[in-house]
């Protein structure tokens, strides 16, 4: 089913580009701005076996962003700036502002080089727990343990399956369905504690995958140094906001921050919530991220920014670049607004 949409949105960003049809609906549909969402940046990998393939892009492809941006005259902004145009009201000229979530090392070796080439900044949101080396990147253990075995054996619910890992098809198939009942389980707990038993079964150690994978705090320290960096908060233990009670979402969203700003001596005014779709952050979140003393706080949910926008300063979309669609004749396609207003059936704002 993953493959079909994916399928089905290449299609789709294919037709907008072959038609013609983005650069008649520039115009409308491209907004004042956009804030593009990354996780990796990094080489390609070799590995046939990539599920999380969408999460990860390559220097070149950042880079081609960067150069088409830079090519239509946009400002490539801080969100810091971002926030200040959007309250002031300042939309002479289109911006961006590029975020990438969760504080992985790649985020220092490889994006950060690319962007000082084009003196373009940027912001990353850190999981405290990722910095301390104790985070659960369950997407990420989950696809070592399939990677490793041929066959998974898992209890869900009172069903006692036994899932066929032989082929790449079939390990994405077993990816795809555990994903979606470790994603919908009701809680941390729940998922930590089935997460946990997969990876001992199948000799997955989870920190030692944080540790290898994410910036420590004596890194994020380094980096944050760098005048093109900007650190924002992304949850203590990258917990879904809204299946938490509002105590505890609340806790979550202050003890980041709180430990962010112990470790780098600065204030953290920004905010990405974990998953950031729908069934993660809605209005409960958003306002809790307005009491919080957040400026800005970015979803996952696609779309471009508008001057409606300002006035919803802890729901904000944003365009993913995605690993799945690597292709440099999309990027004005992406741009042009016209792929995001689709996906949202034409609404401008959606933060509720």
């Amino acid at each position: 089913m993953k493959q079909l949409r994916n399928n089905v949105i290449r299609a789709g960003l294919g037709a907008l580009y072959f038609s013609g049809a983005h650069h008649l609906l520039r115009p409308l549909l491209s907004g004042v701005g956009a804030i593009f969402m990354l996780h990796h940046v990094r080489p390609a990998r070799e590995a046939a076996f990539q599920p999380n393939r969408h999460l990860e892009v390559t220097p070149e492809f950042l880079r081609a962003t960067l150069c088409h941006l830079r090519s239509r005259d946009i400002d490539i902004v801080s969100m810091d700036e971002l926030h200040e145009r959007l309250v002031e009201g300042r939309f002479d000229r289109r911006f961006a502002a590029f975020t990438l979530d969760d504080g992985y090392r790649d985020n220092l070796h490889y994006a950060l080089p690319v962007l000082r080439e084009f003196d373009a900044p940027l912001a990353v949101y850190v999981a405290s727990d990722f910095a301390d080396g104790t985070g659960r990147l369950w997407w990420t253990a989950l696809e070592a343990v399939i990677a490793k075995t041929d066959q998974i054996d898992v209890q869900i619910g009172n069903s006692a399956l036994r899932l066929d890992a032989t082929t790449i098809a079939a390990k994405q198939a077993a990816f795809d369905r555990l994903h979606d009942w470790l994603r919908a389980l009701p809680g941390e707990h729940d998922l930590a504690r089935e997460i946990g038993a997969l990876c001992t079964a199948y000799g997955v150690d989870m920190e030692a995958l944080c540790r290898s994978l994410c910036l420590s705090w004596a890194e994020l320290k380094s980096f944050a140094a760098d005048p093109l960096v900007t650190i924002g908060a992304h949850s203590v233990s990258h917990c879904n906001f809204a299946k938490q009670a509002e105590d505890i979402a609340a806790q979550e969203m202050a003890t980041s921050r709180a430990r962010i700003e112990q470790v780098l001596e600065r204030p953290v005014l920004h905010l990405a919530y974990p998953y950031g779709d729908r069934d993660a952050a809605g209005a409960r979140e958003f306002a809790l991220a307005a009491s919080a003393g957040f400026k800005t706080a970015v979803t996952t949910r696609p779309g471009m920014l508008f001057a409606e926008n300002a006035d919803h300063m802890t729901a904000l979309p944003r365009v993913s670049l995605n690993g799945n669609y690597q292709d440099a004749r999309i990027l004005p396609v992406l741009t042009s607004g016209a792929a995001t207003a689709m996906w949202n059936g034409f609404r401008r704002i959606a933060a509720a």
